[in-house]
């Protein structure tokens, strides 16, 4: 059996040095990616302490900032018609999986 991180006969340097860069190129992607992950997680996270935050100003006695807060802020999406994880799911089909298909 071949070992396979050793060079297959024929391959030139500037091969090894190319896919060597696709896959570190994929790497950054599989960070990127993760990033996006954690900017859902954060963002539902962050939207969740809102709901918090509205009860407790009402609580405090001030129902005008928290429907505000309520009006203005909670549920919101992050980009017009976008929820994050649609940003997630299409990151993932346009662009992740193709990448990762390829290399």
């Amino acid at each position: 059996m071949a070992d396979p991180h050793r060079r297959p006969e024929g391959v030139s340097d500037e091969t090894v040095e190319a896919l060597g860069s696709l896959s570190k190129a994929l790497e950054t992607t599989e960070c990127a990616r993760g990033h996006l992950y954690a900017f859902h997680q954060l963002t539902g996270s962050a939207d969740f302490e809102l709901d918090r935050a509205v009860e407790l100003l009402r609580k405090a006695g001030h129902p005008e900032w928290a429907e505000r807060v309520r009006r203005e802020i909670v549920g919101r999406n992050v980009i017009p018609g976008h929820w994050t994880f649609q940003i997630v799911e299409a990151y993932d089909r346009t662009y992740y999986e193709p990448f990762r298909d390829l290399e």
